[in-house]
């Protein structure tokens, strides 16, 4: 296992089904950065709980909504103009290098706040289904997919 989130989720990111299993999480919702988190703390064995998960949601939703967010709208509003234009197609990887680099500058965040959690009780540590939210319930297979894919990061 990686030891830091980045690492981590690349390695995780990498794995078969993973991407499909996101993005369907991501269409539910759910915020594929806190995903990865999520994994890296369950293999870290963390408590989650109320604070700890107010805390992560508290740095994800603003950086989420004002930064991530705005860039892959636009990335995705120039997909089908960027396959005839050179000039676009050039903009548009740069647009998804910028929301590459937001989603890295999140998780070195999430990664800075929970640095130091370990097991403090019996306490769940089922951190995916948490942080899924509603998108959980709409994709267990997507959040198993994750699961098994994390076991072999």
């Amino acid at each position: 296992m990686s030891s830091d989130l980045w690492s981590f989720a690349l390695a995780v990111y990498a794995r078969p089904g993973v991407e499909d299993a996101c993005l369907r999480l991501q269409s539910a919702g759910a915020s594929v950065c806190l995903m990865l988190c999520g994994l890296w703390l369950e293999q870290r064995d963390a408590t989650c709980d109320e604070a700890r998960t107010r805390q992560l949601l508290d740095l994800t939703e603003p950086w989420d909504q004002e930064v991530v967010r705005p860039l892959r709208a636009l990335r995705m509003q120039w997909k089908t103009l960027a396959d005839t234009d050179p000039v676009l197609k050039g903009m548009r990887e740069q647009i998804k290098g910028l929301e590459l680099e937001a989603e890295r500058a999140l998780l070195s965040r999430l990664e800075g706040a929970a640095q130091g959690w370990k097991r403090n009780s019996k306490e769940s540590s089922d951190w995916l289904q948490v942080l899924a939210g509603p998108a959980a319930n709409l994709n267990r297979d997507a959040l198993q997919v994750l699961r098994v894919a994390a076991t072999g990061a």
